[in-house]
């Protein structure tokens, strides 16, 4: 109905007002890599072309990028003719597909079609023809329209967001559409209250959706700035202390923690996001909301997961990851969780997602949460940290029960890290009235070679920089396993440290990790 002309479509604009633009740099590699017609889905490499915007049978990960048009960027970082060219002639596509694929139509993704168009409108639309530019506007009213009918939003998670910030440059970029800039500004408050934890972490737990979503706050701030608009001023704010939140989830290197569903590095780094939220910031210690643990000292640094996983309707990236941990020095990584391919379905999915793809304890080869391919089903419900300090090391206590219901068990895990950074020490415990037959992983950077020592006693762990570092445990045998890493730009092969406890042996283990 918003599309139809009785029911207030008013008369098509020219063009838009030329103050909407997009913030974040493209990659030009990227670019290039469209003009072959290939896109990136997160380490997937697939076909994309003017067929894609009609194809209901392609995974839903192209979909969602062949109609959003986030990569419209990436030509732009490209620069050339041909890529502005090739960003014309598939817009011009998607206007003219038929019947289109209904997935275009969810809030966010128009959204982000919305200010993707807007945002590049001067690079591939400004020099075309007056049939073309009048088609563009055209659609760019009918979809703001029919976006803003369709809000709230049905999803709960960072997406619902998104579809605001494509209503505000809807309402900033299209003249005589004030209507569309007060009903996001009317839903913003709330949305934003729901979406960020008072710490500042996203509700999702996920550090690649904390970042999505800041990005989405800044572009707000920027688009009401630009239409001179009023900024509300819960705004600011909650965008310092989500920048805090990212800060503290990164490496040494600059880029992500692998947490739930995320890479070292998104499509826009975070460092160019940071450098837009207009003031220095400080990492975290603990995220009290969030459920993050950042131990520092030295040029050691320690990232642990020791919150509850998130509810459903916000789980579809959680891993059932809880108390696991990663570790780097300087801008090394030593010890990491195996990462995420947003793009996979199915087994990939699962065994990315599942308790012994993250350096924790894991109980009779069952992962912590049960992971379903749209969330997670039975998942911890008890889940705490707190701070502890023995001998005058530092660290912290956490704990969680997603073994309950199938055990009986809960997982305590206590990690210390020495003030001069060049010791970690943990214990492992399971609390049950059986026995349980446990591992304890500690998955490697590709980068880092694993030898075993004095027989089977410990582990010498050789990073591509640097002194290297031995890791020991009490009393249980030690190996070195075969393990992937999908946390970078392709799938690698790397090692993984595996201690082996039984279910009737001990149900405490110690172990420490110490620089030669």
């Amino acid at each position: 109905m918003a599309r139809m002309p009785q029911f207030g479509l008013a008369r098509v604009p020219d063009a838009p007002l030329p103050v909407v633009r997009d913030l974040w740099p493209g990659d030009a590699t990227r670019g290039a890599n469209l003009l072959r017609g290939e896109i990136d889905l997160g380490g997937v490499r697939a076909r994309i072309n003017p067929s894609s915007f009609t194809d209901t049978e392609a995974p839903t990960a192209l979909r969602v990028a062949a109609h959003s048009f986030i990569w419209l960027r990436d030509l732009r970082a490209l620069g050339t003719d041909a890529a502005r060219m090739q960003a014309r002639a598939m817009v011009d596509a998607w206007m003219s597909a038929a019947p289109r694929d209904r997935l275009a139509d969810r809030p966010d993704i128009s959204a982000s079609r919305i200010a993707s168009w807007l945002g590049h409108y001067d690079f591939f639309a400004a020099s075309a023809d007056d049939g073309f530019r009048q088609t563009l506007m055209a659609h760019l009213l009918a979809d703001s329209r029919t976006l803003s009918a369709l809000l709230p939003a049905e999803e709960q998670d960072a997406r619902a967001l998104t579809a605001i910030k494509g209503l505000v440059a809807a309402g900033v970029g299209l003249p005589d559409q004030g209507g569309l800039l007060a009903r996001a500004l009317r839903l913003l408050p709330q949305e934003i209250t729901q979406q960020f934890l008072p710490d500042g972490m996203h509700v999702e737990r996920s550090p690649a959706q904390l970042q999505v979503a800041l990005q989405d706050l800044i572009e707000i701030r920027a688009l009401l700035q630009a239409g001179q608009t009023p900024v509300p001023g819960m705004l600011p704010p909650v965008i310092e202390r989500a920048a805090n939140a990212l800060r503290t989830l990164r490496h040494g290197d600059g880029r992500m923690a692998l947490f739930n569903g995320t890479r070292e590095e998104q499509r826009v780094p975070a460092e160019a996001v940071l450098a837009q939220t207009g003031r220095a910031g400080r990492s975290l210690s603990t995220m009290p909301q969030g459920g993050f643990i950042r131990l520092a000292a030295g040029k050691t640094l320690l990232i642990a997961d020791a919150g509850r996983p998130p509810g459903p309707g916000r789980d579809r990236l959680a891993h059932a990851g809880t108390l696991s941990f990663e570790m780097s020095v300087g801008r090394d990584r030593l010890i990491v969780n195996c990462g995420a391919v947003p793009a996979a379905t199915g087994l990939w999915h699962e065994a990315s997602a599942a308790t012994a793809a993250h350096s924790t304890l894991t109980i009779a080869d069952t992962s912590s949460s049960d992971v379903q391919p749209a969330g997670l089903g039975r998942k911890p419900e008890n889940v705490g940290f707190a701070p502890h300090e023995e001998d005058g090391v530092f660290g912290f206590d956490m704990h969680h029960d997603g073994w309950k219901l199938p055990f009986h068990s809960i997982h305590r895990r206590r990690l210390y890290l020495a003030q001069n950074g060049e010791a970690i020490y943990g214990v492992d415990s399971i609390e049950a009235p059986q026995p349980q037959p446990f591992i304890i992983r500690f998955h490697l950077h590709p980068t880092v070679d694993a030898s075993l020592q004095q027989g089977g006693a410990s582990v010498l762990l050789n990073p591509p920089n640097g002194k290297g570092w031995r890791l020991r445990a009490a009393g249980l045998r030690i190996g070195v396993e075969e393990s992937i890493y999908l946390g970078g730009p392709a799938p690698r092969k790397s090692e993984q440290i595996v201690i082996t406890g039984y279910d009737d042996g001990p149900q405490s283990v110690q172990w420490d990790i110490t620089r030669l």
